[in-house]
């Protein structure tokens, strides 16, 4: 028979036990998803070219240096060590190996690295280390169809997650290097206890898609691209004056002014795609700094002669030569996606094309409220305040692009998210030009007579 001491000890060695599981179980299966802390995880964005295709690795520090055991944890700037730098590469070499789908292995070359602070919405804060690598497949392949293995950290830290991604790929529209597409994952199969290649399909491609995005791009450049809008309209701005004693003191007439609108705008346009080709196609290697500057003093002059006539008639010249450096700077887009020969050509002439329908239709839209602006007696307020703003940010952005940055500088480029204001804005003021230009003309006419228009000038005050 047991004794009551014999039971009374059973009953509570049985019920720590029973606590002992049942708590743990609890807290496990009752914690809320944010008690587990998530870990960021890698990932892997490419840049399909023609015979090649470029890869950025972003790696969470902690989790690469527990998975090659080469520390990096304790490094505070930038630079990787070279000792750390040899060890990466090799580290990398041996666990990134990219196959055409019949097999055949890809040439893998780690170029430059670095170590930065970064942050994932999931998972806060976190020091990440970035390295570019090329993929080079063998001569013949196939860049768009690919196996890619790949277990750079999942190896051995087996709850990590790489994403793959496509950031520029010319030949399925992808030209800005903004926007990402998601090819896929790399983790570990649970049920195998393997991490599995990743098939890389990318379609067909074709030369009409990266046509038309070049299209696209090079309409967004030009609309987006404040300082090229703000140096040809402020050239437009006093071309329906006249010139006289280093002033503007009256008007041209309707047809001098439509014509020297038409000169300067086509000036500017040979100027630059005269550059862009040239500089495209030699495939010319310009620091951008000089390039920039000389836009920005362009635009400094274009304000000033707005102010008092520093070329009068002489317009589409001057637009003509500015030009060139605006096209060498168009041409900085094209240099950064290293597109083959032929999809230079193509990428020229449908960037190009963009450029110059979206100019064609801001100056269409401008046109109405030029003409009407020269005949009103606040012409020269108008004029004089424009021209003093534009100025300032002309001056802001040479001393920028001199290696001074400034908030002028920084508000100048802001205004270039605002395209769908600018836009809206013009289109209103061309149909109230319009509009109150058909009214000016009706008023006018003679009784019983056809409508005349009248082309008055306006006094100038400047």
């Amino acid at each position: 028979m047991t004794g009551p001491r014999n039971w009374l000890t059973t009953v509570l060695t049985r019920l720590v036990a029973g606590i002992a599981i049942v708590v743990p179980a609890a807290l496990l299966l009752g914690a809320s998803p944010a008690a587990a802390h998530p870990m960021p995880h890698s990932v892997v964005q490419l840049d399909v070219y023609r015979s090649s295709v470029s890869a950025r690795l972003e790696l969470p520090v902690s989790d690469f240096s527990r998975a090659s055991g080469i520390d990096l944890e304790d490094i505070t700037g930038k630079t990787v060590p070279a000792a750390q730098r040899k060890a990466v590469r090799a580290y990398l070499a041996a666990h990134i190996h990219p196959a055409t789908t019949g097999g055949r292995a890809w040439q893998v070359g780690i170029g430059a690295m670095h170590l930065s602070a970064t942050r994932q919405t999931s998972t806060g804060p976190y020091r990440e280390l970035t390295v570019a690598a090329v993929l080079t497949p063998p001569a013949g392949a196939d860049v768009r169809h690919f196996t890619f293995h790949y277990d750079v950290i999942v190896h051995q830290v087996v709850t990590h997650v790489t994403l793959v991604t496509v950031r520029q790929d010319w030949a399925n529209g992808q030209v800005d290097g903004k926007g990402t597409t998601q090819v896929g994952t790399i983790e570990l199969d649970i049920r195998h206890m393997k991490v599995p290649a990743l098939k890389v399909d990318l379609g067909p491609g074709s030369a009409w898609r990266g046509l038309v995005a070049m299209v696209e791009l090079g309409g967004n450049h030009i609309l987006t691209g404040t300082d090229h809008l703000l140096f040809l309209l402020i050239l437009l701005l006093p071309a329906p004056l006249a010139a006289t004693g280093g002033r503007w003191t009256g008007l041209v007439g309707p047809r001098k002014a439509l014509a020297r609108i038409g000169g300067i705008t086509l000036a500017f346009t040979a100027g630059h795609s005269v550059a862009l080709a040239a500089t495209a196609l030699g495939r010319l290697q310009i620091p951008s700094w000089p390039v920039e500057a000389f836009i920005a003093a362009s635009i400094l002059v274009g304000a000033i002669h707005a102010i008092r006539p520093l070329f009068p008639g002489r317009e589409a010249v001057v637009a003509g030569v500015f030009g060139l450096g605006h096209g060498m700077a168009f041409s900085f887009v094209l240099a950064e996606m290293h597109l083959s020969t032929g999809q230079l050509v193509t990428s020229l002439l449908g960037f190009n094309l963009g450029i110059e329908l979206v100019q064609l239709l801001l100056v269409c839209l401008a046109l109405p409220s030029l003409l009407v602006l020269a005949r009103l007696r606040v012409q020269p307020v108008i004029r004089l305040t424009g021209a003093a703003l534009t100025g300032v940010a002309a001056l802001g952005w040479l001393v920028d692009r001199l290696g001074l940055p400034n908030p002028v500088a920084r508000a100048a480029d802001s205004a270039g998210s605002h395209t769908t204001l600018l836009l809206v804005i013009l289109t209103l003021a061309a149909v109230t030009s319009t509009a109150w230009s058909l009214t000016a003309r009706v008023r006018s006419a003679p009784q019983g007579g056809g409508l005349r228009p009248r082309w008055r000038a306006a006094p100038d005050r400047s």
